[in-house]
């Protein structure tokens, strides 16, 4: 099974800032599309970002719009998401998915977790005062 790693999750009080960051294990991320999905305390999970190969595309939940940020670097073969302004909303485990299928048109952050082959275990972020 192909595997994520995701970190750089945490505890940021308010208003503050995170960057996660989603590598590959044994193999690359060359064409795959990649999201970032949460799944908060009591909830499903959602969809909040995603970006196409190279990075072109790119989609944000109304949620999140306008203070997260997706961004890949091929070279470290890494996909990052810049978090600003938290919020206690944004709390729980956070996931990174791929998947090669359509992988360099525009992609859906209503695809579901299931429909991506490559899948991370998650990383806990917290937002608390």
């Amino acid at each position: 099974q192909l595997q994520l790693v995701e970190s750089g999750g945490g505890l940021v009080q308010p208003g503050g800032s995170l960057r996660l960051s989603c590598a590959a294990s044994g193999f690359t991320l060359d064409y795959y599309r990649v999201a970032w999905f949460r799944q908060a305390p009591g909830k499903e999970r959602e969809g909040l970002s995603c970006i196409s190969y190279p990075g072109v595309h790119t989609k944000y939940a109304n949620s999140v719009k306008g203070r997260f940020t997706i961004s890949r670097d091929n070279v470290r073969d890494t996909i990052y998401l810049q978090m600003d302004n938290l919020k206690p909303d944004d709390t729980g485990v956070y996931y990174c998915a791929a998947d090669r299928r359509a992988g360099s048109g525009p992609c859906s952050v209503a695809v579901d977790w299931t429909e991506y082959v490559a899948r991370g275990q998650g990383t806990q972020v917290t937002v608390s005062s």
